[in-house]
């Protein structure tokens, strides 16, 4: 690995030149970019979701979990990013590869389950009752007129 440490930068919007050794991170737009840190120069894009990567702040250190696997790169680099330290991780087969690949799409599918199940189940909750706070509120509202024959009536 040709950089061994990395630094975070929180931004809203991900520059269009990424400094090496920079970690940009937009919580915003849950979604964390970095140049490999194998040097080759490749941008990577990490989304933030519980499916797929999350930053851990530990006052001006991040991590970044799960471990990046940049194999279809050239470089084909594999790293984690632990407490502003890029650790090299074990170079991994093609079967692991695929069977990493294989548990990604399982994760996703099962966090787009879990995310439209809450949806619905919130979809279907009660809706608290709204409360009346003066008569004026529970009345729709009369034009002048309708108040003119309301008040001539009235006599």
């Amino acid at each position: 690995m040709k950089i061994k440490q990395i630094r975070p930068e929180y931004v809203e919007y991900i520059p269009e030149r990424l400094e090496e050794g920079a970690l940009y991170i937009s919580e915003r737009y849950r979604t964390a970019v970095h140049k490999c840190c194998c040097g080759c120069g490749q941008e990577v894009v990490t989304p933030l979701s519980p499916a797929e990567w999350s930053v851990r702040r530990n006052g001006n250190q991040v991590s970044l979990w799960p471990s990046i696997g940049n194999w279809s790169y050239p470089c084909r680099s594999h790293y984690v990013i632990r407490d502003n330290y890029v650790l090299e991780a074990k170079a991994m087969t093609d079967r692991q590869i695929q069977q990493v690949k294989v548990n990604d799409r399982a994760d996703k599918a099962a966090q787009i389950r879990r995310t439209n199940h809450a949806n619905e189940m919130a979809a279907l909750a009660p809706k608290p009752s709204a409360q009346i706070t003066s008569l004026q509120e529970w009345q729709p509202r009369m034009s002048w007129l309708q108040h003119l024959i309301h008040w001539w009536k009235s006599l």
